[in-house]
């Protein structure tokens, strides 16, 4: 899994040099490796304001999180192999990873001059339309692969049940004739030589000699008959009672369903390129908006905590997975004088009450925003 923190901690004396023994006692005994995670002003509103703001960004974070999450799923689905969600999941054309450690606010896609509340239903916006047409060409392109499989099963299993499609051609009928018509009959193995004994006596119209085998596996074979075309009711009759079995087979419907089963082929294919294509471009974008509601979250929650004017300075780390528990001590050790109560309390524990959700964000004496850039589900 890789996981990066968003650090936020004042621009004062006592924090900066905090920042800076963090930075070296975290390399020294390789903790984390941090990065630079530009910000840029932004415009503050009242207090009000982002006390309200602060609740919607939890929500709009989780949720486009949940949309990307769901994009890179429907990446796997549709490709049919998770090793190749890794090439094709990126943020503006680079890794995400890259993209986090070298981010840029898009002054382009979210303008600073706007209010924050404008910015973040910007955000809210974008995500809301990529969830909305995932769902509707997730539903397209899965409707025709199902489809499609749906014929394509029917083509397997038994001789008994399987359709006949590709096994019966033209030339093994007898076509346009007024009185005669071909059967198409499944044989067990054991009962071949029982069939050509009896095929010819289990009706008087059947045309000697008229039997031929088309397919032969290992549980039996089909073998084509002609008779008149009044006999068919008396034949299959006769047929059952010797463990035949006449399979009903039509050359028009055969036709329609080879032609159907060309066109759901094609149209998979054609919408296969085109639903990719549209992943891969909006997985980024939808990853893009996510890390700025980050960047937005770190913004107003310090505002928040360390007040005006704003001043604020922020780290990314990028943590050893062995090495998390140690980080945070140092992280806490360092950083108490924030705020003592929350150094000295236990984050993780919540309050397990039947009916009542406690899925809060853990509260250090420090601002700290994870980002797991994980898209691959490990299950």
């Amino acid at each position: 899994m890789t996981e990066f923190w968003l650090v936020s901690v004042p621009l004062d004396k006592n924090s900066s040099q905090s920042l800076e023994k963090m930075k070296r006692a975290a390399s020294k005994a390789s903790l984390a490796s941090s990065f630079r995670f530009p910000i840029p002003d932004l415009k503050v509103g009242t207090l009000d304001t982002l006390l309200a703001l602060s609740d919607d960004l939890s929500r709009i974070d989780t949720y486009a999180e949940s949309v990307m999450r769901r994009t890179s799923q429907s990446m796997v689905e549709v490709m049919e192999q998770s090793d190749k969600i890794l090439e094709n999941a990126l943020a503006n054309g680079v890794d995400l990873a890259s993209y986090v450690t070298r981010f840029q606010w898009d002054r382009a896609k979210y303008p600073t001059a706007v209010p924050l509340k404008c910015l973040t239903e910007i955000i809210s916006r974008q995500v809301s339309q990529v969830e909305a047409e995932l769902k509707t060409r997730n539903a397209a392109y899965f409707n025709v692969k199902a489809s499609l499989q749906g014929l394509e099963r029917k083509t397997e299993g038994s001789l008994q049940t399987r359709v006949l499609n590709d096994i019966v051609k033209k030339e093994d009928l007898v076509l346009g004739s007024e009185y005669l018509t071909t059967l198409v009959v499944v044989v067990s193995r054991a009962s071949y030589s029982l069939w050509e004994r009896t095929y010819e006596s289990l009706s008087e119209f059947v045309v000697p000699r008229s039997s031929r085998k088309i397919l032969e596996e290992q549980e039996g074979g089909i073998f084509t008959v002609t008779l008149f075309k009044k006999a068919v009711g008396e034949f299959t009759t006769n047929a059952r009672k010797k463990k035949f079995t006449v399979r009903e087979f039509s050359l028009e419907e055969a036709e329609r369903q080879k032609q159907e089963m060309g066109r759901l082929t094609v149209d998979k294919k054609e919408q296969y390129g085109i639903f990719v294509r549209w992943l891969k471009v909006n997985f980024s974008e939808v990853f893009v908006a996510w890390i700025h509601l980050k960047a937005l979250r770190v913004f107003v929650e310090s505002v928040l905590r360390y007040g005006l004017p704003v001043s604020y300075q922020v780290i990314l780390l990028q943590p050893d997975r062995k090495c998390v528990k140690k980080l945070r001590e140092l992280l806490s050790s360092l950083f108490t004088h924030l705020d003592p109560a929350a150094a000295a309390s236990k984050p993780d524990l919540g309050l397990d009450i039947p009916g009542v959700t406690t899925a809060q964000q853990e509260y250090y004496s420090y601002i700290c925003y994870s980002i797991n850039i994980n898209v691959v589900d490990p299950s």
